[in-house]
């Protein structure tokens, strides 16, 4: 329980600096809007975005360029909702992102030749891998659920719903690992427990 109110804590202090954090903020778009717009507002709340913009807030280590793994992040391809897409239809994807953006073949997409391929008219495509879930567990819960269904004054008693009991879940397994391993730390090592060939003046 102490977990949780902290988490809760911590996600009603990060709602307050993200700005309001209800449902209105995710952009409306319509059905029939292209993958890159249907991303843009389901993962980011962003509904006016330009190629440069997209290019940056998806180039994850900013060295100018994505790598594949960059693009299948993008594409929610290390999402736990992807674990079962089998690695040939990843490589599938890989190789068809690499054959529309990769224009000199270097196995890199640079900014320009994503500025280029968007300015040409085109738009990335829709893989079937859904909408892009690419942030980490965090993230992923505070914009799909907790904005969705609670806010900044949210009650404790409010946060019952199954996304908020495993993601607390989640918070107090990862609190005892972190216990059990400064337990270890402070043990001081006992010579007896050491097989005698690897003591010491053995």
């Amino acid at each position: 329980m102490r977990t949780a109110i902290l988490v809760a804590t911590g996600l009603a202090c990060g709602a307050l600096g993200h700005g309001s954090h209800d449902s209105s903020q995710k952009p409306m778009v319509s059905e029939n809007a292209n993958w890159m717009t249907k991303h843009m507002a389901e993962e980011h709340h962003i509904g006016d975005f330009d190629a440069s913009s997209f290019f940056v807030l998806h180039d994850y280590d900013a060295d100018g360029h994505w790598e594949a793994e960059e693009i299948l992040r993008t594409y929610g391809l290390m999402d736990e909702s992807n674990k079962n897409v089998p690695q040939s239809r990843r490589d599938e994807i890989e190789r068809e992102l690499l054959r529309l953006l990769d224009t000199d073949g270097d196995g890199f997409v640079t900014r320009d030749e994503f500025a280029a391929f968007i300015d040409s008219g085109k738009t990335l495509p829709d893989m079937g891998t859904g909408p892009g879930h690419h942030g980490d567990d965090e993230y992923e819960y505070e914009i799909h659920h907790w904005e969705k269904y609670h806010n900044e004054n949210s009650p404790l008693e409010e946060l019952n719903h199954p996304e908020d009991i495993e993601h607390f879940k989640k918070h107090e397994e990862l609190e005892d690992a972190e216990a059990r391993l400064e337990k270890l730390n402070r043990m001081t090592i006992v010579e007896d427990n050491i097989p005698s060939k690897f003591r010491r003046g053995s």
